[in-house]
């Protein structure tokens, strides 16, 4: 179990509040300048399809570089600081694909591409600096060596991370709330594996997340647009690679692997969810949500809570929560069994 000096748990606890009460104040101007701006999406999976404004995490983005840097100051530990630097950097490049993306819209294989790219920094900084293990741990077996394969672990990692998250943004709530679970569950195995950089980063994307929680929660006010997505899955890629947390963080992330894995298997390979002709849902009369059983619609996790009939918007969600939570559970047991 890590050990913390007072003056480092204090600096945790402002990086916290800090994140906190930034996203909660740029949330409902970001929200009131994108519907000023036109830059709005329809919620279809509501009968009356209300128009909503998009691009709500460009404040997760702001809050997370601001939280960053006021770390950075703080702490006086120059390779943490080289870490936080490759972990912000990362975040900032993913941010920027999100937000052509989200004004552009690019294709499946360009914005998969440009993920991995963003992933570059840690990779350059790592290199020069003693940032990256390349000994990741697992249990039972202890340590291995990956010298030559982690550099090319790294990009695809974040990358993976980005999209699997920016695929899972259907409904009202389900990317804050599963990524509250995955960081709470990171959070506990950073301070199970001595990851002091997890734990600062974990603390400040819980800030984050939990504020802007209120905002995206059903019904929902805003959409965080894959601006907010690709932010959030890059910070939980980066964070696995700073906070030398490889193994606990596939584990966590296990439902968004799954609706990723469904998603292109059903597909048959790369594509953009607004361009699949058959939506994977549909509305019913009363309100429910029920799986589209079209032989061209897409089957994604959602189909599969869907598969004993159709439930409310907030039903669905919850069935989220219920499986990220198992998964953080797991992932929580693998850092006690990694310690063991």
């Amino acid at each position: 179990m890590i050990y913390l000096e007072p003056i480092e748990i204090t600096f945790i606890i402002i990086a916290f509040f800090f994140s906190f009460l930034i996203c909660n104040f740029l949330v409902p101007r970001i929200m009131r300048k994108m519907k000023e701006s036109k830059i709005t999406g329809i919620d279809v999976h509501k009968l009356h399809k209300p128009e909503i404004p998009e691009m709500g995490g460009v404040a997760i983005l702001i809050s997370i570089i601001l939280s960053i840097i006021l770390v950075i100051i703080l702490f006086e530990d120059n390779i943490m600081r080289l870490g936080l630097l490759a972990f912000l950097l990362t975040v900032v490049a993913s941010g920027a694909v999100g937000i052509v993306d989200d004004l552009k819209r690019l294709g499946a294989y360009t914005k998969t591409l440009l993920t991995v790219l963003a992933a570059l920094p840690l990779v350059i900084i790592g290199f020069f600096y003693p940032i990256l293990n390349t000994s990741p741990r697992f249990p039972f077996i202890g340590r291995t060596r990956l010298t030559i394969l982690y550099p090319l672990y790294v990009p695809a990692n974040v990358a993976i991370c980005s999209n699997t998250v920016n695929m899972l943004d259907i409904l009202n709530g389900v990317m804050p709330g599963t990524t509250i679970i995955t960081f709470g569950a990171l959070l506990c195995c950073s301070a199970l594996l001595d990851s002091k950089m997890g734990i600062i980063i974990s603390v400040i994307m819980l800030g984050v997340m939990i504020a802007y929680y209120r905002f995206n929660r059903y019904p929902a006010k805003v959409f965080s647009g894959d601006v907010g997505s690709l932010t959030v899955g890059a910070a939980i890629g980066a964070l696995a690679i700073v906070g030398q947390l490889e193994v606990v963080t596939i584990i966590a992330l296990t439902p968004f692997i799954m609706n990723s894995f469904y998603m292109l298997t059903s597909l048959r390979g790369l594509m953009e969810y607004r361009r699949v002709k058959e939506p994977a849902t549909r509305v019913l009369p009363d309100g429910r949500i029920a799986a589209n059983k079209h032989p061209e619609a897409p089957i994604p996790l959602i189909r599969m809570i869907l598969a004993r009939g159709p439930l409310t918007e907030p039903e669905i969600v919850k069935g989220f929560y219920l499986l990220s939570l198992c998964s953080a559970l797991l992932a929580v047991l693998t850092a006690a069994l990694v310690v063991w």
